[in-house]
């Protein structure tokens, strides 16, 4: 759907309606639903949030509610990709009726007024021709590839500043689904950083305050800042020392799924100066002294190492003066909640602690999605260094190929799309770094894993190469349709996410032939 004025075509429209508001299981849908339920509690809009996880408890929503729903803004086809007859009417007819009622003109001038009708008519048709082939392609890049735009969260946050509605919790959530875009490798650097910009002026409007004593820090408030800090997973509520270990970035390249990588991270924090007792404890409980120039040490080091990005433009929260927020911290949280495997939750359970956990009144909820977060990254760690050292990433030519075997440890944590999706990315960068293989480097990566033992089905995967040049465009969506199509292998192609399937185990076999034949 397209809508040029959100605040006029979209907001204006569903506000003096009772609203039926779908939203989708991962963190930048979560909080963009928290902003726009801030902006109907303003307005005393009534609605009723319903979770999707798929496209068919979507259309089992819709059914169910369908009598209530009146469909207010036509989604149009072709992408808005208007024909060129509907833009460009030329005035052909009139100038060749003109010509024919001319009689009298001189023979010589009306050649010459011919030979310009027909260089204006060629002009038209190549600029027609370009036009359509134009046309053609971005419907078929549209079409072909599967790529993430805007956060949802940012162009909600972007609707409550239009209206002066926008606050800093507002702000936050907008901040978190961007950072789970960042996170979830979603979108370029380039995008990131450049949204990261946008939202540091709002940043500095909502949070600037004098020195006097009029603006002091209340204990309760919430505080926003802008920062250059470390690209270590949860460090602040962790050890460095696990961070270090679990942190994909940095995982990858010091290889510490090998005895010389286990080496080179001594060295390294030989170089830091930092002592083994204070690295492996708290991250709270280390020495003052140590912490007060940690980042600034650390970038120093990491740059000997070859690690170059090793700090990273995000923001932080401040609650009170105690607890204290990476973005980044907040999308591990709420993603480990949302997907968690505890067997006394159900999906709709799990979707609401995630929700909840992103309000400040819950952060009991935050902390326990915190502890999640820590045994879901350790537990992709340790399933990458398993894959790695037992060489199941294997190249079937145009892809990588790994598949997770039943009974793998932690199996039940990656059987959700999120989860999947972190191990294979991560799995695929540190792959890129362990390989000698210069052509597998520039591989995009095919991921199974166990779905149901019971239904004998697999979670499969398609995650785009690992290159610094990525566009971060996914092309597996349609190959996964067309190599289903071609063997009569069953599969269901629930996910909102085009390149994430589900797959009967007994059609894998031929289902990867035919993705082989198709990609070749």
């Amino acid at each position: 759907m397209f809508v040029s004025d959100l605040r006029k075509e979209f907001y204006e429209v569903v506000q003096s309606q009772r609203v039926l508001l779908f939203v989708a299981s991962d963190v930048d849908a979560l909080c963009a639903c928290k902003i726009l339920q801030a902006l109907f509690q303003c307005d005393h809009v009534q609605y009723t949030l319903v979770p999707v996880s798929g496209w068919q408890e979507l259309e089992t929503a819709f059914l169910e509610h369908k009598e209530q729903i009146k469909l207010l803004i036509k989604q149009d086809d072709d992408l808005e990709v208007p024909a060129y007859d509907d833009i460009f009417r030329d005035e052909e007819d009139e100038e060749h009726s003109g010509s024919e009622s001319d009689n009298g003109s001189e023979p010589s001038e009306k050649r010459t007024r011919l030979e310009e009708e027909i260089v204006a008519q060629t002009m038209k048709r190549r600029q027609r021709r370009e036009w359509e082939a134009r046309r053609r392609d971005i419907l078929f890049d549209y079409e072909q590839y599967e790529y993430h735009g805007t956060s949802s969260a940012m162009v909600m946050f972007d609707l409550a500043w239009m209206m002066s509605k926008d606050l800093n919790d507002m702000l936050w959530w907008a901040i978190v689904g961007l950072t789970d875009q960042w996170v979830q490798d979603k979108i370029t650097q380039m995008k990131y950083v450049t949204d990261v910009g946008i939202l540091q002026r709002h940043v500095s409007r909502h949070n600037h305050r004098n020195e006097d004593e009029e603006n002091a820090l209340s204990v309760d408030c919430t505080r926003i800042s802008f920062e250059y800090d470390l690209r270590l997973a949860l460090y602040q509520h962790w050890s460095l020392h696990d961070s270090l270990c679990n942190t994909c970035y940095t995982a990858a390249r010091f290889k510490l799924w090998s005895v010389h990588g286990q080496k080179r991270l001594q060295e390294f924090l030989a170089d830091v100066g930092l002592p083994l007792k204070q690295v492996k404890q708290k991250f709270q409980s280390m020495d003052i002294s140590l912490k007060e120039n940690l980042r600034e040490m650390i970038e120093e080091s990491a740059n000997k190492f070859g690690m170059k990005d090793m700090r990273v433009q995000t923001f932080s929260i401040h609650f009170g003066f105690k607890h204290k927020f990476l973005a980044s911290d907040v999308v591990f949280a709420t993603m480990s909640l949302m997907e968690s495997p505890e067997k006394d939750g159900s999906g709709t359970d799990n979707f609401i602690q995630a929700l909840d956990s992103l309000s400040r009144s819950n952060l009991d909820k935050l902390y326990h999605g915190l502890e999640l977060a820590k045994k879901q990254l350790r537990a992709t760690q340790q399933t990458i260094a398993s894959c790695l050292c037992t060489n199941l990433v294997i190249s079937q030519g145009p892809f990588l190929y790994c598949s997770l075997m039943e009974g793998t440890p932690d199996i039940v944590l990656f059987s959700k799309p999120a989860s999947l999706s972190l191990l294979s990315r991560h799995l695929l960068k540190s792959f890129v770094f362990s390989t000698k293989n210069r052509r597998c480097k520039l591989l995009p990566l095919v991921m199974a894993a166990p779905l149901s033992v019971e239904q004998g089905t697999v979670t499969v995967m398609g995650i785009p190469p690992e290159t610094d040049s990525s566009d971060k465009k996914n092309f597996f969506g349609r190959a996964f349709e067309k190599a289903a199509e071609g063997t009569n292998s069953r599969t269901l192609h629930n996910h909102f996410d085009l390149s994430v399937i589900e797959l009967k185990a007994e059609d894998r076999s031929k289902f990867l032939d035919a993705l082989v034949s198709l990609l070749s």
